[in-house]
């Protein structure tokens, strides 16, 4: 599956028009794949892959949503990473389905996040740290943060998903203050995972002991 350029930074939609957009598509067809979703909104840019391959681990049911779309979202990071002019995605994620009812609850819990981030937008701003150096420098916080969502960690998705979505939201508005500021929230979030990971090391000694 090839995307839009990585470097590019068109500017997009507003995110959460996006999502809604996707949802409707999703109803209409039935389910929807990640390659369909990618694809079904005309050619998207780096931040809405971004951003749609970051919130549906936020969706508090069963199920590996985690491990699939954070392995997505480490994929795409390493090529943009790596100076890939596309995107791709190998056949058993880009064919992954998703039903219209997990497509619409992403879309229901991501809504208020999203409204809170759009919210404080100031397109423009701090331009230079949005151009495609930045993006390229992005990528290896976006690894990182895409590693901590596919660890099975309790609780340990939030964070790490918001800092995402700010990038995302941030890149499409390009709104450098944004960008800094989610670089912040990252910091922050490999903290606290790290924090997870040994209190549920030290839980496992326990047991063990």
């Amino acid at each position: 599956m090839t995307e839009q350029a990585a470097g590019t930074t068109e500017h997009d939609d507003r995110a959460s028009t996006r999502l809604h957009q996707l949802a409707r598509f999703a109803h209409e067809q039935g389910g929807i794949s990640i390659g369909e979703a990618l694809c079904g909104l005309g050619h998207p840019s780096l931040a809405f892959i971004i951003l749609f391959l970051s919130l549906p681990a936020l969706i508090p049911i069963p199920g590996p949503f985690g491990v699939v779309f954070g392995s997505a979202l480490a994929l795409v990071a390493a090529q943009i990473a790596i100076g890939r002019r596309t995107i791709w995605l190998p056949a058993f994620l880009s064919r992954r389905r998703l039903s219209p009812s997990i497509v619409e609850l992403t879309v229901r819990y991501s809504a208020p996040i999203l409204a809170r981030i759009e919210t404080v937008v100031r397109p423009g701003r701090l331009a230079l740290f949005t151009g495609a150096t930045m993006q390229w420098l992005l990528s290896f916080p976006i690894f990182l943060l895409a590693i901590t969502i596919a660890l099975p960690i309790p609780l340990g998705n939030y964070m790490p998903v918001f800092a995402l979505v700010a990038i995302a939201v941030a890149l499409m508005a390009r709104d450098g203050l944004l960008i800094l500021a989610a670089l912040f929230v990252s910091a922050l979030a490999f903290v606290a995972t790290a924090g997870l990971i040994r209190m549920a090391v030290t839980g496992l000694n326990a047991i063990g002991s």
